[in-house]
């Protein structure tokens, strides 16, 4: 799955398709695809990756009590006057998006796709000023994030990031970002779920990012919102707003109210691995050690995922798996493409054992058990 690039877009249940906020496109993929875990949001996972369940309890902040229309604005101007401060404007030379400072060296936070291809980028604070040139550090593609770091960090407020593993469905929060290049934009919502994995869409043959244990949220997200920041009342950061949903039968246009962040336990994990050895160290994510492309039937539609390369010694080999079979389904879950095998992979943890059913190149079938590894970050 390394090296898997995309637009922030993806399909998500029956009825809806999910398009990124980011205004810039990631470069497409070109040949094979290794593995990717994945899982769809009507199969959310057993818990999110942040810790969080998907069935979390519902109810009011902890610790608060109901406040007034006035006291509640009271503490959104609050909250809005001590974080957006930490949420900048992200310029390439495709587009442009958003990211949080992270620290006072002059990290920041954003999403792979708002970035794409570029390595130099120009940075401007919420407070507006001159322009500040930063540069790529590293970006995390299987994940949708990435850390830039501008050359001057003089002046910068990171923002503080709160535990996404204690968050309640129906907790207010704010968005906070550059939808469509209008800076320091702020929008409201509740936390509507948690633990939902959505997978980003296919794209010149290669899956998109998948994320799991998101935070759906009602909060407007916009173009230009990616790599921003989701913000409690106690002014964290929970998330980073990175797609929002778009219906088919309205045309394509975005559904109100269905956006989906990363969360902050997530992000800040990635950034940390980033900012320490230059790169993503541990994906916490489960791999069967192979390469794969979608195959195509003789009716021109994809019939199952073929294995181009298995790697020696790895999960897949141990196995059995062998160059030329297709993978038909994991754990029964039918995998047509690319895209579909992500999505049964998405539940599963590095040691976990995966039922693998096979057509093998003489047009036999079997079906071996795979003991998990771990996918690597590149």
């Amino acid at each position: 799955m390394q090296g898997w690039s995309s637009r922030a877009a993806l399909s998500v249940a029956v009825v809806m398709t999910l398009a990124g906020c980011g205004q810039s496109a990631r470069p497409p993929a070109a040949g094979p695809e290794p593995s990717q875990p994945g899982t769809t949001v009507a199969t959310p996972p057993r818990a999110s990756a942040d810790g969080a369940s998907p069935g979390a309890p519902i109810g009011p902040p902890p610790g608060g009590s109901p406040v007034g229309p006035e006291a509640l604005e009271t503490k959104y101007e609050q909250v809005i006057a001590t974080v957006l401060p930490s949420i900048v404007q992200i310029t390439t030379k495709s587009g442009l998006g958003s990211g949080v400072i992270y620290d006072t060296q002059g990290h920041i936070i954003t999403n792979a796709h708002v970035i794409g291809r570029s390595t130099t980028f120009e940075v401007t604070l919420a407070s507006g000023g001159k322009p500040r040139a930063a540069r790529l550090v590293k970006a995390y593609g299987l994940g949708d994030l990435a850390v830039i770091k501008v050359d001057d960090p003089t002046g910068l407020k990171p923002a503080r990031f709160g535990d996404s593993s204690k968050l309640r469905v129906g907790q207010l929060v704010l968005a906070m970002g550059n939808p469509l290049g209008l800076s320091g934009s702020v929008t409201n919502g509740i936390i509507s779920a948690l633990g939902r994995t959505v997978s980003e869409p296919q794209e010149e043959g290669g899956p998109g990012a998948t994320i799991t244990g998101a935070v759906q949220t009602s909060a407007a997200i916009n173009p230009g919102n990616s790599g921003g920041a989701l913000v409690n009342l106690s002014n964290e950061v929970i998330g980073i707003p990175t797609l929002t949903a778009v219906n088919p039968e309205l045309g394509g246009g975005q559904a109100p109210g269905i956006g989906f962040a990363i969360p902050s336990n997530t992000a800040t994990d990635i950034a940390n691995q980033i900012i320490r050895h230059g790169k993503v160290t541990n994906t916490h994510r489960a791999a069967l050690g192979i390469t794969v492309q979608t195959v195509i039937g003789s009716d021109g539609r994809p019939a199952g995922v073929g294995v181009v390369r298995v790697a020696p010694g790895g999960s897949g080999a141990k196995a059995g798996i062998r160059r030329g079979d297709v993978i038909l389904s994991i754990n029964g879950a039918p995998t047509l493409d690319t895209q579909a095998l992500a999505e049964a992979m998405a539940g599963l943890n590095p040691g976990d054992r995966a039922q693998v059913q096979l057509l093998r190149a003489d047009a036999s079938r079997a079906t071996v058990t795979v003991t998990l590894g771990q996918l690597p970050s590149d």
